[in-house]
């Protein structure tokens, strides 16, 4: 496959333009928006389900991980039945699945319901996602695609930034169930929307989606974080994680094997040859797994050592959020990666956001108080605003548009496992640390805090949990950096090429 420019997407006869099509944008980015949040909503909700559930540090990363890794082992199946079956079809299924597993959830009494319900909802979750950026990119001609999809790619950010906010407000007013109970009228309003706005689409010759491909993936990615999860429960020599570590590799060796041999892949192989993509996936997977992971930490920083209830810790983790939504909808972003190319937007946008993560984890020892906590979530909005777009622009280019809902799935299938991923590593770095350096031995902060015998034993308790976050989040700055930088120079060499004829990156929002 021949490297494309990340800002070149593939041209097609010119066809009329749907008066509706910004239209149908946002209804099917309001769709996303909700499936978006729902990643990283209820990580303000740790300390009040670890109360009212009595749920470990384990039993919360698998709340939280069996929406993502649900997602990410079924989009590409989801594309690639988005193409056969039809994409609003598909998006209509996935708002009805996300409706009953939101309810679900919100009416569960026990850790083991909640992880079920979440899981359901990541089933749905991945009808959704691979459908609306499948139904944008047919929506749209090669004149306002990238435009199109870089507004796509700031919703997406947005959620993403926005859950643990959204979060904080609802529990400083209502109980847990509530985080997904406000999904319903969303849903309900999506469902009434999509059936009147959105056109039907499918692609002229397709196939079954590849049901043993999906297999492996799932169990490939739902192994391997289990190792890591039950990592500083059991020990990273113990039975559950040996295990599940082999079973994971197999599975995902298993999967290659048998993707490159299939007529019609789920994932065709072909597509790593091109640098371009490689460069756009490798370090979409790297931004995600460092931003999902650090939200993840940051959120029980905030609450279990600063002492913030939920509201006021989502409050706290806002200018995140604003950041990305300002230099996306403004322009800015756009107008800079104009200027210095997608290689050298995802190296600046990915260094920025490894450098708000680094100063987060150290902001108690730099500056007093909330100054450094803000500069570093400043710092890691303006990565995610110019880094995340030209990334989704860079994978999309390197996707014939005929398979928008299999290109879908994989964009999804990277960001989403590499939120699940960071969880899942950061959080054991967190929980390991923690184990080695307290006291006391405990599941959760909570725990070690009542099992201490004294005011100073506490006192050293939260200290040991404030450097055990602090070590995590320096763990997912490294990553992000060293990614970033490998990714840039992927993108950078695939443009080489094609540097006769370069093409301008289209403002995207």
């Amino acid at each position: 496959m021949t490297a494309t420019s990340a800002a070149e997407i593939p041209h097609h006869a010119p066809a009329a333009r749907d008066p509706r099509r910004w239209l149908v944008l946002g209804v099917i980015c309001l769709a996303q928006l909700v499936v978006i949040l729902d990643n990283t909503i209820l990580n303000v909700a740790v300390p009040t389900l670890t109360d009212d559930l009595g749920a470990g540090t384990s039993g919360i990363q698998w709340i939280i991980n069996a929406y993502v890794l649900v997602q990410a082992g079924l989009l590409l199946t989801a594309g690639a039945a988005a193409d056969r079956y039809g994409r609003k079809r598909l998006l209509l299924t996935g708002l009805a699945l996300f409706g009953a597993g939101s309810l679900a959830a919100g009416l569960s009494d026990t850790t083991g319901q909640l992880i079920a319900a979440r899981a359901g909802m990541g089933v749905g979750g991945a009808l959704l996602l691979t459908a609306t950026l499948a139904v944008a990119v047919q929506t749209f001609d090669d004149d306002e695609r990238v435009r199109a999809i870089g507004i796509w790619a700031a919703v997406n950010a947005l959620g993403f930034a926005a859950g643990p906010l959204v979060g904080g407000v609802l529990l400083d007013h209502f109980w847990w169930g509530a985080l997904f109970l406000v999904n319903l009228p969303v849903v309900a309003l999506g469902l009434a929307a999509v059936t009147l706005l959105v056109p039907e689409s499918r692609a002229e010759q397709s196939h079954r989606p590849d049901l043993p491909g999906a297999l492996l993936s799932i169990v490939a990615m739902t192994a391997l974080v289990y190792a890591v999860v039950c990592g500083p429960d059991h020990g990273w020599t113990s039975a559950h994680v040996l295990l599940g570590a082999a079973v994971g590799a197999c599975a995902l060796a298993a999967f290659v094997l048998w993707e490159r041999r299939v007529a019609h892949p789920m994932l065709d192989m072909s597509f790593f040859r091109d640098r371009t993509f490689t460069g756009a996936v490798f370090g979409a997977l790297l931004i995600t797994f460092g931003s999902g992971g650090a939200l993840f930490l940051l959120t029980q920083q905030l609450q279990f050592v600063l002492g913030y209830g939920p509201l006021e810790a989502g409050l706290r983790t806002a200018p995140f959020a604003l950041t990305v939504v300002l230099l996306n909808f403004t322009g800015v972003s756009a107008r800079l990666t104009t200027r210095l190319g997608i290689p050298g937007s995802v190296a600046l946008g990915m260094t920025l956001l490894a450098c708000g993560l680094a100063a987060v984890a150290l902001a108690g020892r730099i500056v007093d108080g909330y100054g450094g906590l803000l500069a570093g979530l400043v710092l890691m909005g303006i990565g995610c605003a110019f880094a995340n777009p030209a990334m989704a622009v860079a994978v999309l280019g390197a996707i014939p548009r005929e398979k928008a809902g299999a290109g879908a799935g994989i964009e999804g299938t990277v960001t989403e496992f590499g939120s699940g991923l960071g969880v899942a590593v950061l959080g054991a770095v967190l929980s390991s640390r923690f184990a080695a350096l307290a006291p006391v031995t405990a599941a959760s902060l909570p725990a070690a805090l009542a099992a201490a015998d004294s005011t100073e034993e506490r006192r050293t308790v939260t200290r040991a949990f404030a450097s055990a976050l602090e070590t995590g989040q320096l763990v997912g700055a490294a990553a992000v950096l060293l990614g970033g930088l490998l990714a840039a120079t992927l993108l950078n060499r695939a443009e080489r090429p094609t540097a006769a004829r370069p093409a301008p990156v289209t403002e995207s929002a």
